[in-house]
């Protein structure tokens, strides 16, 4: 499941994706995604940080993408909001950690589940990009489709 503060990231970079070169000012956002309003300025500065969006303060200011909306995919924000895709630490591949309870990863048949699982789900959000969900509804259903089938 991912957080809530994910949620809220990926609404609020859809929204300034639809905007385009108008930008939108936090409020806006916040009224218009339902978002709280302090909670979204702490995502917006997340986002900031790591060069997603920037800020111009004035008559024409606001939050705008800085990077395109075809080059922000999902699983990039849900990494930078809510840490590793994996659904075992043994399969995250930026905060691997082997299971307390585990004897043996090579023989476990529960991590190699589950490690189809997470390729999936990884494949479906490193291929979608914020563009994908406003311009093509469909995409992310048809690469599931896609991920699940038997190769």
């Amino acid at each position: 499941m991912i957080s809530q503060k994910a949620k809220y990231a990926l609404r609020a970079l859809l929204a300034l994706a639809r905007a385009g070169d108008r930008g939108l000012v936090t409020a806006e956002i916040a009224e218009t995604q339902t978002i709280p309003r302090k909670f979204l300025e702490q995502i917006l500065l997340d986002l900031k940080r790591v060069g997603i969006v920037h800020s111009r303060r004035g008559k024409f200011g606001g939050y705008y993408l800085l990077k395109p909306a075809d080059n922000i995919t999902f699983g990039e924000v849900l990494r930078l909001i809510d840490g590793p895709i994996a659904p075992l630490p043994c399969l995250s591949r930026i905060a691997y950690r082997r299971c307390d309870d585990c004897r043996s990863e090579q023989n476990c048949e529960i991590r190699r589940v589950f490690a189809h699982v997470a390729q999936s789900a990884r494949d479906v959000l490193d291929r979608t990009t914020i563009a994908d969900a406003l311009t093509s509804p469909g995409k992310a259903e048809a690469l599931a489709d896609y991920s699940t089938q038997p190769a």
